[in-house]
């Protein structure tokens, strides 16, 4: 991953590495608070050991990415913006396909796990658009816990 092609926005003044790489768990999981474990939904005949909850639809569609968020209380909301009295989390896409998840820190700023790679702090959503990721196409919040 190539933080100049693949994130174009990301510039030294707008993120910060918060971890060291850790391929165990995934950006998915991370945006629900999971740092143990990898969350795709491939299928089952695959030799990948991904977990992901047997509630939800085992699909890479947006709509399976928003019930699997749905199943952390959290509900489809407008857009990114800090709301007082709850978090959010966003979900990319390229087309129709999820890639990246992220959430919102209680100062408005996001954190995200790049892929298999760290942990970042970035100052909006829109600095992890690009070729990599896409951009956000969902908006989710609940209340803060």
């Amino acid at each position: 991953m190539s933080k100049d092609v693949d994130f174009p926005n990301l510039r030294d003044e707008n993120w910060s590495q918060t971890s060291e790489i850790d391929p165990g768990y995934n950006c998915i999981a991370y945006a629900a608070g999971r740092t143990d474990v990898f969350w795709w939904p491939d299928s089952f005949d695959t030799p990948l050991d991904d977990y992901w909850p047997a509630n939800v639809t085992r699909e890479e569609t947006i709509e399976a990415f928003v019930e699997l968020y749905g199943t952390f209380d959290y509900e489809l909301c407008s857009d990114g913006s800090l709301e007082s009295g709850y978090e959010k989390v966003a979900i990319y896409a390229i087309g129709t396909t999820p890639t990246h998840a992220a959430k919102q820190l209680p100062d408005g700023r996001w954190t995200s796990k790049l892929g298999i790679a760290e942990d970042i702090q970035h100052h909006n959503v829109e600095c992890l658009n690009g070729p990599c990721y896409g951009q956000p196409v969902r908006f989710m919040r609940r209340p803060l816990r």
